[in-house]
């Protein structure tokens, strides 16, 4: 945690008052704790994107191209044409202000430009001053802005203030996608080299080594055999769990932190005893050893250029379909984009469970089945052997992780399986679930230990819905199926509410799975005594998501 972050009741102390000068006015200060490290050079000149350069947000000059305003203008016109939304998000605000309220990051900064109707606005002004008639007449008196160096700034340290997670959305009454509207802002700052850092290093690992964390297949291919020694300790059973096997059914796809950071870990360790115990013909893939993507973050053609690497695995290692793990972005990418990015995907089969029969006929198309859908399926269907008091030592509440949740409608397989495993589970407040949910406060590239301050006052109001359960219920365990929120809830736990972790729902069913020839089970996935006495110092697989990342 920071040493220059403020405490929590100092934090938690808002003032939501305007500043004296009006929206118009695009001057932001670059204080410490709230924005995020430029990317490198290197990696934008890997990842063949343009202008790398050394600059810093701080810096008076940001060493823009010549011609920079041209740019930004000519690819606002290109994407005008190109996406529809983007042009209707643009003209239908009525800014009634039904979203004002609905943002985590205003709600914990107070800061007006962090209401989605006015963060839209400071995009939606330029293209009033350049691409409408009242704008280029009237100007600032029809809400036009020109595109100047402040005004870039301040898109830079707004959109970098947003983390895509589309609450806003669910309260607009015309339906307009301000994470839409946050990504075509990326995609214009990227133009002429506005890129952060804690997005492009991982897209460049990810184009490298296949995985965000930049591990290469020897230390993909160690960690899993790790994990198979570790429950192996546990359980008393070996399991296999095969990597590049060719003519496996089933490709299964993780996010990296899954298998190289805490507390994903023991959600990989819930996986493989899970598919050992039903006889899941399947394989990892060293290459697509990523289920997540950061281009959702960057680009279109990034998010493009990173999800072709799943399907094309799948079909040189001649699956049948993709069985994806607990991830976020993964999921909406799939859900939302795949098919008029990379789709369709008509060389695999519509998914079938070789367990139970049934067909998962809503992945027809994308060939996709979520783990949690899976995992539902075969509890629905009995062919599991559960005991729920194994996990009595939690008493856990959901948080409904924006991706799946609102993208792509997983609200009652995740419940279904934490109730079928855990005899304590109790719910956050309504309007902080399910499709309200909100959001842990540093995704979209933003879980980073620079904007630490901004990470803390966006969780803020995910960490007060866990306080009531807490206070109420003595919630000790917050379960989620992400693996970017197993990373950033941990220290948003530790800072708001230190007497909750973090964990995910395949650790709950790998503790609960009785397998077959198991020995007598003292402990659960997590090396700690059933009873929740005994605590592991820390994960065999070693440090938080941001640690391993950093030392990659």
């Amino acid at each position: 945690m920071s040493e220059k972050l403020k405490k929590p009741q100092e934090l938690a102390q808002v003032e939501f008052k305007p500043a004296p000068q009006g929206w118009m006015d695009p001057t932001v200060e670059f204080r410490k704790g709230t924005w995020n490290y430029a990317a490198v050079p290197e990696t934008l000149e890997y990842l063949d994107l343009p202008y790398p350069r050394k600059w810093q947000p701080t810096d008076d000059d940001w060493q823009l191209p010549d011609g920079w305003e041209q740019i930004i203008l000519t690819g606002m016109r290109e994407r005008l044409k190109k996406y529809r939304s983007f042009q209707v998000f643009m003209d239908c605000c009525v800014r009634c202000g039904a979203c004002a309220d609905k943002c985590h990051y205003f709600i914990g900064s107070g800061d007006p430009k962090n209401m989605p109707v006015l963060r839209a606005e400071l995009l939606r002004s330029v293209y009033r001053n350049d691409f409408t008639t009242a704008g280029k007449i009237l100007g600032s008196i029809a809400g036009g802005r020109k595109l100047t160096v402040g005004v870039l700034k301040e898109w830079f340290y707004y959109f970098y203030q947003c983390t895509e997670c589309r609450r806003c959305s669910v309260f607009c009454p015309y339906g307009i996608d301000t994470a839409e509207i946050t990504m075509m802002a990326r995609e214009l700052m990227n133009l002429v080299g506005l890129s952060i850092e804690w997005i492009c290093t991982p897209l460049s690992n990810c184009f490298r080594t296949g995985n965000h964390l930049g591990i290469q297949p020897h230390g993909f291919k160690d960690s899993i055999e790790f994990a198979v020694d570790e429950l192996e300790e546990i359980t008393g059973i070996r399991v296999d769990a095969p990597i590049n096997k060719k003519g496996a059914e089933i490709l299964f796809i993780a996010p990296s932190a899954d298998y190289f950071a805490s507390p994903h870990y023991f959600t990989l360790l819930g996986y493989l005893a899970l598919f050992h115990e039903i006889g899941l013909d399947y394989t990892w893939s060293s290459y697509a050893s990523e289920g997540g993507n950061f281009g959702l973050f960057h680009s279109t053609e990034m998010i493009k250029r990173l999800n072709a690497k799943m399907y094309a695995e799948a079909k040189r290692l001649g699956v049948k379909w993709i069985l994806g793990g607990e991830c976020g972005h993964m999921w909406r990418v799939i859900h939302q984009y795949m098919n008029t990015l990379n789709g369709p995907a008509d060389f695999l089969e519509t998914p079938r469970s070789p367990i139970t029969g049934t067909t998962f006929d809503h992945a027809s198309s994308t060939k996709m089945v979520h783990i949690t859908e899976f995992t539902a399926d075969l509890i629905r269907n009995n062919k599991l052997n559960l005991d729920p008091s194994r996990n009595d030592h939690w008493r856990t509440t959901f948080h409904d992780s924006c991706n799946p949740a609102r993208a792509m409608g997983l609200l009652e397989e995740p419940r279904y399986i934490i109730k079928s495993v855990c005899n304590n589970f109790f719910e956050m407040p309504e309007n902080t679930i399910r499709e309200q949910t909100f959001c842990c406060g540093s995704g979209a590239g933003l879980g980073t230990d620079e904007n630490m301050e901004m990470r803390m006052r966006g969780g803020m109001p995910r960490a007060n819905a866990v306080q009531f359960v807490h206070d109420e219920h003595d919630v000790n365990l917050l379960l989620c199926i992400c693996a970017i929120d197993k990373a950033t809830l941990s220290p948003l736990m530790e800072y708001w509410v230190p007497e909750v972790e973090v964990g995910g729902i395949h650790e709950m069913v790998g503790n609960a799975l009785i397998m077959k020839g198991e020995k007598e089970r003292d402990v659960d996935l997590r090396g700690q005594d059933l009873s929740g006495k005994t605590h592991a110092d820390e994960s065999p697989a070693g440090g938080s998501q941001e640690e391993v990342a950093a030392n990659a």
